[in-house]
């Protein structure tokens, strides 16, 4: 695992924009997994600038995002599909054939979570997936627990989760959807590199729990331990409890 410290978060998002950039120029049929939520901000706004800069070709790049709440479409406010379009995908020249999301509505949530893991199998996985992590350790929707879904699953959120997703919401966690679906720890831990992103002190705690201590379900985010090509981005803040 390569720790990578930045002054703050605008000269994180700005190194791994050019490093997603780079990676399109060599590979133009990139496919990238992708993370909502605060985090990621930075990055997408990065990732516009530099494209209208240096008129970026993403026309044979795949996406594909790591989650979804149960019983939103993609024409919800609160939905991840919306989130998606507002932060990043209206602002890039992206196939819109080309962006993958679960479907919230789909009538049979576990038969949506296998088509999309065969949607990832036949795009060839995932060459570069970005991650965030949650304040109780959490990637994707993979929530600490005794044990932990491999593959594409619905996941039921904890309290932590709904809190940090509230914004989506009026504020309001209450209002977050209870279940989502999300990609499961076999499915992230199978793209070919990793680049995990973390920023603010109350990351600081999850954050050297991932690095220093041993893996364990109740810190999904340990996994990345076992991963050949994982990169972890972390601004001072999230970094000030590494040993």
């Amino acid at each position: 695992m390569i720790v990578q410290r930045f002054d703050h978060e605008d000269a994180l998002a700005a190194a791994l924009a050019s490093r997603l950039v780079d990676a399109i120029v060599r590979n133009p049929r990139l496919v990238l997994g992708l993370p909502t939520g605060r985090t990621p901000l930075p990055l997408y706004r990065a990732l516009r600038a530099l494209t209208a800069r240096a008129l970026v070709d993403w026309s044979g790049v795949r996406t594909f995002n790591l989650d979804e709440f149960a019983g939103l479409g993609g024409d919800d406010p609160g939905s991840y599909r919306a989130f998606m379009q507002d932060a990043l995908f209206d602002h890039i020249p992206l196939d819109p054939a080309n962006i993958e999301m679960l479907d919230g509505r789909a009538p049979d949530l576990a038969a949506e979570c296998l088509r999309y893991e065969a949607a990832i199998a036949a795009a060839g996985g995932i060459d570069i997936q970005i991650l965030g992590i949650g304040a109780n350790g959490h990637i994707g929707f993979n929530e600490p627990a005794g044990e932990l879904h491999a593959h594409t699953h619905v996941a039921t959120l904890q309290r932590a989760t709904l809190e940090a997703n509230a914004m989506l919401f009026g504020g309001d966690p209450d209002r977050v959807p209870k279940c989502a679906m999300s990609m499961g720890m076999g499915t992230i831990l199978s793209a070919r590199q990793i680049v995990m992103i973390a920023l603010g002190e109350e990351k600081s705690d999850c954050v050297a729990g991932m690095v220093n201590d041993l893996i364990s379900t109740r810190l999904p985010a340990s996994f990345l331990q076992v991963h050949p090509h994982a990169t972890v981005m972390l601004d001072h803040a999230a970094a000030s409890k590494l040993i």
